[in-house]
């Protein structure tokens, strides 16, 4: 009986300490996912959503088809990023070598907020625009246009947008975001804590992306310095 007591409570310990690690490795980066979700102005419990589907927030995760870190991030689109920044530093070292740079967490999530925005930017006045960004961050915006199209104008509500979505692995991913999404925002809800988790895009946020974009330059040419003083 003695032992059985003590089998007992070292199971429970163990799984009392699988979920507090567990909260802590899915909420690790939760400040980074804040902060770029701010700066482009984006819901950050939809930003929480997508890397979970992603990476489970595994930042050294290569994809398949080259895709880099947190929010699986092509060096194409990091490129495209890095080019509309304006900093010819941050291009240079994107063309150099993208996988060091996207594997910076924050940077990555930076630059998938961007993308994402970017999508948005197609579906800025359509209901259930959620689904649309999502859809278009895995399979390509102009899928996600395609899928939106309409032979009388009418928008399509976010059930019916999914179900034309005809890539079985896209609509998997995006029903399982949004579930998870719903399912986050409701949670908030109920609990009062919904303020600071909505965001809108609205207005440009220049000047905030500009300092998000300088404060990655200096980190990265901070990190690199700091490197080259080890190697010596």
């Amino acid at each position: 009986m003695k032992r059985y007591v003590i089998v007992l409570v070292l199971l429970s310990s163990g799984a009392v300490g699988l979920y507090y690690f567990n909260q802590l490795w899915m909420h690790r980066y939760d400040m980074f996912i804040q902060r770029q979700a701010n700066v482009y102005r984006l819901d950050p419990d939809l930003v929480w959503s997508v890397i979970y589907e992603e990476t489970y927030f595994r930042p050294w995760k290569i994809g398949g088809d080259g895709e880099i870190g947190l929010m699986q991030v092509t060096p194409t689109v990091g490129r495209e990023w890095a080019a509309q920044t304006g900093m010819r530093e941050l291009e240079r070292q994107m063309a150099r070598d993208p996988r060091t740079v996207l594997r910076d967490p924050e940077r990555n999530i930076g630059v998938g907020c961007w993308y994402l925005e970017k999508i948005y930017e197609d579906f800025r006045d359509v209901p259930g625009v959620e689904a649309r960004m999502v859809a278009g961050y895995n399979a390509g915006p102009s899928r996600a246009v395609e899928w939106s199209r309409t032979n009388n104008n009418r928008p399509l509500s976010e059930i019916e947008f999914v179900a034309r979505i005809d890539i079985p692995s896209t609509r998997a991913y995006v029903t399982d975001i949004l579930e998870r999404y719903h399912k986050l925002k409701a949670a908030r809800r109920l609990s009062g804590n919904e303020a600071g988790s909505n965001r809108s895009i609205s207005g440009n946020g220049n000047d905030e992306r500009i300092a998000a974009a300088t404060s990655t330059a200096a980190l990265t040419t901070g990190t690199a310095r700091t490197t080259a003083e080890q190697v010596r």
